[in-house]
């Protein structure tokens, strides 16, 4: 398959949450491809440190900027460097996000915490990045990191769902928004990991990685490869994508058959959803 054509050595790419996991990741692939590489996340050695990585794999130029992408004056501040080393990125990926555990009945200040970093860090970035990738008519890619849980929306965790529930419909709009201007060489595209091993994963106690789980460097290496699609869904080594089609089509009939909501949870409905999974 043909690569993405703002995957270009020598142009830029910025990644947000990049001082570990898939945003780590993501920025060593991109460096490996002769791209400039600028990584954002909270002030910190984790962030130093990601620099120092990534900068040790090819020789191109990486910048690490502290950045709180909950804050519109510091996305803003992150714009502006950018522009005076040289313009837009040609690679946007806004990845940064957090757990934080919440349920439905958390206090605000964690509700808060979560849609301020996982939902208006993507509203903060394409605000500010995206314009300025149309007007240079340029290739351009803006990669957005969604959830499998934004379209499933299992119990539990509600703020994060809620989250990334908004991120899928915010990249969706994105999208339309792009296609329809004639000519307009940026597009935009919804990536959906799987189970992937990363901090998140550790952070609930988990030391090693699971057989079912997948690296953020498989997860970023089928990304790329898929990178012409809008919806990037990513299996793993415990779910197949039959899988992910069965319970995103399940989540999507509750509205059309009128089922109570979350049925896949339901105990009257776990026979049906049991049949259901096995096509």
């Amino acid at each position: 398959m043909p690569q993405h054509p703002a995957l270009s050595p020598g142009r830029a790419a910025l990644v947000t949450g990049a001082a570990s996991g898939l945003g780590l990741a993501a920025a060593r692939a991109f460096a490996g491809l002769g791209m400039n590489v600028w990584l954002a996340d909270l002030p910190g050695e984790a962030l130093e440190a990601a620099r120092a990585e990534v900068a040790a794999l090819a020789a191109v130029e990486v910048r690490a900027v502290p950045t709180d992408v909950g804050s519109r004056e510091a996305v803003a501040a992150l714009r502006e460097a950018m522009l005076a080393q040289g313009g837009p990125p040609a690679v946007l990926m806004l990845n940064a996000g957090i757990e934080g555990g919440g349920t439905l009945f958390s206090d605000l200040d964690l509700w808060h915490r979560i849609l301020d970093t996982n939902l208006w860090g993507v509203v903060n970035g394409i605000g500010a990045f995206v314009p300025g990738m149309i007007e240079a008519g340029r290739p351009g890619a803006v990669i957005v990191t969604g959830s499998k849980q934004g379209i499933t929306t299992p119990p539990g965790n509600t703020p994060y769902n809620v989250s990334k529930a908004g991120v899928k419909v915010i990249t969706e709009a994105l999208a339309h928004d792009l296609r329809g201007r004639a000519g307009c060489p940026v597009s935009a595209h919804l990536f959906i990991p799987g189970f992937v091993y990363t901090g998140l994963t550790r952070a609930r106690g988990v030391a090693e990685k699971p057989e079912g789980a997948w690296t953020p460097e498989e997860t970023i290496a089928f990304l790329l490869e898929r990178l012409d699609d809008f919806y990037i869904l990513c299996p793993d080594n415990e779910t197949t994508r039959a899988q992910d089609e069965r319970r995103i089509a399940w989540a999507a009939g509750d509205i059309i058959e009128n089922r109570p909501a979350l049925s896949r949870w339901h105990p009257d409905h776990a026979e049906a959803f049991g049949r259901h999974m096995e096509g």
